[in-house]
């Protein structure tokens, strides 16, 4: 039997430091802001609004880095969703969902409260 600290472990496979945790950083900014924009097209095109909230939930989410591979697979499947219920160009949201399912896969990096609540740490024992 698996304890509560070694499940939540498994969840995320490194939290990155120096250029390659900016890189996730960046990632998941870009990813919240592509959120947030088409979030406020479907208010404008007057869209589901329990879509729209859950999309803006997802996007502040990603923002923190809280919860990222949850948040990037729920960001996935809503951009997936959208692109194939929507009439116009898919193109975009197809690529938010990439970027959503490697955020998934990658976790938040050093830079994120996922990094600060579930990160590894290092204990130094005096004697």
């Amino acid at each position: 039997m698996l304890e509560k600290g070694v499940w939540v472990q498994r969840l995320y496979s490194t939290f990155a430091r120096g250029w390659p945790g900016m890189g996730l950083l960046f990632l998941r900014l870009s990813a919240a802001i592509t959120a947030f924009h088409f979030s406020g097209s479907a208010l404008a095109l007057n869209r589901s609004l329990s879509t729209t909230v859950i999309e803006r939930a997802v996007a502040l989410l990603l923002c923190a880095g809280l919860w990222t591979p949850i948040a990037g697979g729920v960001q996935a499947g809503l951009a997936v969703w959208t692109a194939f219920s929507r009439t116009d160009d898919p193109w975009a949201l197809i690529l938010l969902a990439s970027v959503g399912l490697a955020l998934a896969m990658l976790g938040p990096g050093a830079w994120s409260i996922d990094a600060l609540l579930f990160g590894r740490r290092r204990l130094t024992l005096e004697r």
